[in-house]
């Protein structure tokens, strides 16, 4: 049967054409709409194509959409080209019965990130375990989500290992975009996990890819990992090699629109502000701010809020009202709704401004809320929170708190985050220490 596949156009179309029609009558009403559509994404994706790669003579990129999508319904001798591309027998546009672990995954991967919990993630992993035999692009899509959950839910930890079986699955397929795109996932997550140099290696193998294979990667996805690029040469105080990368990428933006471009804004604040260029970075974060609405991406336009009032308490001179009307915008929503993790950002976020307003007793009780979920956070804020205790105990008289900070500092001076050092130590100063 799978050498059905492999006879050419010509072939696969006399394979229609069999008694005297009689395929068609037979097997057409198993190239339904919108079955047809969900089975050629399902064999596109278990070989890690891209619809790009399908396109060519007969078959545009529309048209190819709109089958997936359920729109179109498909001539005989759009199922022969596809058939021919996918090096698959005609059959196997029948629609198969979905494993256990196909189908938990799909479920997870619908559901929004504020839905997602433990249990999902340990029926998942369950799943993963059992099914061994399963297809590896079935395996991948379940990696995928159950990294996802871990995410959501702040365990890094367990995110980096469930991303390390995606990559080694990526490298065993042999597909340049499979392989990006769990070496991207990484690098975001041993951001998260204050790993700048694993950050680093694993953004630039991604950029490497991009360079030996064809097709190329999509351009979003080589801008964010570009981006994700600055985070880690910023983290490990290349500022003038972040400032060139992230210029380079906003240069390159068709607009000022969308979650792309906010990102981009943003971390570009972000460096700008380390290169203590206030005036610029604020320029920056205004359009970031611009870039999205709540309504099209709430997690962003709530994490960029975040950022905007951390920004603005590192200016010179700190922006401590500006700071607090970013809060106060956000603390509405995430009272209700959003990840947990943001929540206890805003936590920290408001235990820091409290004391740079003088208020102490105030920061210290929203500290100790804050540190109920700092699993939740970044090493970067981990280390704020611990820096802000640590204040806190100095000026309640504790002796040992000046220690414990140099303790940190040379914590962070292993993880080799000079701007990060810095930064602690800045806190230090500034609070009389």
């Amino acid at each position: 049967m799978r050498a059905l596949g492999r006879r050419g156009r010509k072939g696969v179309l006399s394979s229609l054409s069999i008694n005297g029609g009689g395929w068609r009558s037979q097997r057409w009403k198993l190239l339904e709409q919108p079955a047809f559509g969900r089975r050629l994404r399902q064999l596109r994706q278990q070989q890690g194509r891209s619809q790009v790669e399908l396109t060519g003579p007969g078959m545009s990129a529309t048209y190819l959409s709109r089958l997936e999508s359920g729109t179109r319904r498909p001539t005989e001798r759009a199922v022969a080209y596809l058939a021919e591309r996918l090096d698959i027998p005609v059959e196997d546009f029948e629609e198969q019965p979905h494993s256990c672990l196909e189908n938990l995954a799909a479920m997870i991967a619908a559901c929004p990130k504020t839905a997602l919990n433990a249990d999902m993630a340990t029926a998942l992993a369950g799943s993963l375990a059992a099914g061994q035999d399963e297809d590896s692009m079935t395996r991948w899509h379940a990696l995928v989500q159950l990294a996802r959950i871990h995410e959501v839910l702040g365990d890094f930890s367990r995110q980096y290992d469930a991303l390390g079986q995606l990559r080694q699955l990526s490298d065993e397929l042999d597909r340049p975009a499979l392989q990006a795109g769990a070496r991207v996932r990484m690098a975001r997550c041993a951001h998260h996990l204050g790993d700048a140099p694993a950050v680093r290696q694993a953004a630039r193998e991604v950029l490497a890819l991009d360079e030996r294979h064809e097709p190329r990667l999509g351009i979003p996805d080589i801008l964010r990992t570009k981006l994700v690029l600055v985070a880690a040469e910023a983290e490990l105080g290349n500022l003038a090699e972040a400032a060139r990368i992230v210029q380079e990428v906003c240069a390159s933006l068709d607009h000022r629109e969308g979650s792309l471009a906010a990102e981009a804004l943003w971390t570009a604040a972000t460096v700008s502000t380390r290169q203590g260029n206030h005036s610029r970075a604020s320029d920056y974060l205004m359009d970031a701010l611009a870039a999205v609405d709540s309504r099209d991406d709430p997690i962003l336009w709530t994490r960029l809020r975040l950022a905007a009032a951390s920004l603005s308490m590192q200016a010179m001179p700190p922006r401590l009202a500006e700071a607090q009307s970013y809060l106060d915008s956000i603390e509405p929503l995430l009272r209700v709704t959003g990840p947990a993790r943001h929540w206890h950002e805003l936590l920290f976020l408001k235990a820091k401004l409290a004391f740079r307003n003088g208020d102490t007793g105030h920061a210290a009780e929203l500290l100790a809320q804050a540190e109920a979920g700092v699993e939740l956070l970044s090493y970067r804020d981990k280390v704020g929170v611990e820096t802000l205790r640590g204040v806190l105990a100095i000026r309640a008289g504790d002796g040992s708190a000046g220690r414990r900070l140099e303790e940190l500092v040379a914590q962070v001076r292993m993880a080799q985050m000079p701007d990060l050092e810095a930064e602690v130590w800045r806190t230090m100063a500034e609070s009389g220490q």
